[in-house]
Protein backbone atom coordinates (compact mmCIF):
# COMPACT_ATOMS: atom_id res chain seq x y z
CA UNK A 1 0.00 0.00 0.00
CA UNK A 2 1.21 3.51 -0.68
CA UNK A 3 2.03 5.92 2.10
CA UNK A 4 -1.01 6.50 4.30
CA UNK A 5 -1.10 10.06 5.71
CA UNK A 6 -2.16 10.81 9.28
CA UNK A 7 -0.52 7.80 10.91
CA UNK A 8 -0.29 8.33 14.66
CA UNK A 9 3.51 8.10 14.72
CA UNK A 10 3.63 10.93 12.18
CA UNK A 11 0.94 12.97 13.90
CA UNK A 12 2.67 12.69 17.30
CA UNK A 13 6.32 11.82 16.61
CA UNK A 14 7.45 12.90 20.07
CA UNK A 15 4.92 10.51 21.66
CA UNK A 16 5.53 7.47 19.43
CA UNK A 17 7.57 5.54 21.99
CA UNK A 18 5.12 6.31 24.80
CA UNK A 19 2.18 5.23 22.65
CA UNK A 20 3.94 1.99 21.74
CA UNK A 21 4.52 1.20 25.43
CA UNK A 22 0.94 2.12 26.33
CA UNK A 23 -0.43 -0.21 23.63
CA UNK A 24 1.30 -3.07 25.45
CA UNK A 25 -0.09 -2.24 28.90
CA UNK A 26 -3.49 -0.64 28.28
CA UNK A 27 -6.09 -2.67 26.36
CA UNK A 28 -8.47 0.30 26.02
CA UNK A 29 -5.71 2.47 24.59
CA UNK A 30 -4.68 -0.33 22.21
CA UNK A 31 -8.28 -0.62 20.98
CA UNK A 32 -8.51 3.13 20.37
CA UNK A 33 -5.29 3.11 18.36
CA UNK A 34 -6.41 0.04 16.41
CA UNK A 35 -9.74 1.73 15.64
CA UNK A 36 -7.85 4.86 14.54
CA UNK A 37 -5.60 2.87 12.18
CA UNK A 38 -8.51 0.99 10.62
CA UNK A 39 -10.52 4.19 10.11
CA UNK A 40 -7.50 6.09 8.82
CA UNK A 41 -6.82 3.44 6.20
CA UNK A 42 -10.50 3.35 5.17
CA UNK A 43 -10.45 7.12 4.84
CA UNK A 44 -7.26 7.04 2.78
CA UNK A 45 -8.79 4.47 0.40
CA UNK A 46 -11.89 6.66 0.05
CA UNK A 47 -9.87 9.84 -0.52
CA UNK A 48 -7.74 8.18 -3.20
CA UNK A 49 -10.82 6.69 -4.90
CA UNK A 50 -9.71 3.11 -4.30
CA UNK A 51 -13.03 2.68 -2.51
CA UNK A 52 -15.08 5.77 -3.40
CA UNK A 53 -17.75 6.99 -1.03
CA UNK A 54 -20.08 9.95 -0.68
CA UNK A 55 -18.88 13.35 0.47
CA UNK A 56 -21.10 13.10 3.54
CA UNK A 57 -19.52 9.80 4.51
CA UNK A 58 -16.02 11.26 4.01
CA UNK A 59 -16.89 14.14 6.34
CA UNK A 60 -18.24 11.74 8.96
CA UNK A 61 -15.15 9.54 8.78
CA UNK A 62 -12.89 12.58 9.16
CA UNK A 63 -14.84 13.65 12.24
CA UNK A 64 -14.52 10.17 13.71
CA UNK A 65 -10.77 10.12 13.02
CA UNK A 66 -10.35 13.48 14.70
CA UNK A 67 -12.35 12.36 17.74
CA UNK A 68 -10.22 9.23 18.06
CA UNK A 69 -7.02 11.23 17.67
CA UNK A 70 -8.18 13.68 20.35
CA UNK A 71 -9.03 10.80 22.72
CA UNK A 72 -5.68 9.10 22.10
CA UNK A 73 -3.77 12.32 22.70
CA UNK A 74 -5.70 13.07 25.89
CA UNK A 75 -4.94 9.62 27.30
CA UNK A 76 -1.24 9.87 26.47
CA UNK A 77 -0.95 13.35 27.97
CA UNK A 78 -2.81 12.27 31.12
CA UNK A 79 -0.06 9.68 31.73
CA UNK A 80 2.69 12.34 31.69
Amino acid sequence: MSHVPHELNEEFPDLAQTMSQMRQSDAHFAKLTDDYHVLNRELHRAETNVEPTSDDHLVEMRKQRLALKDAIYAIVKSKD
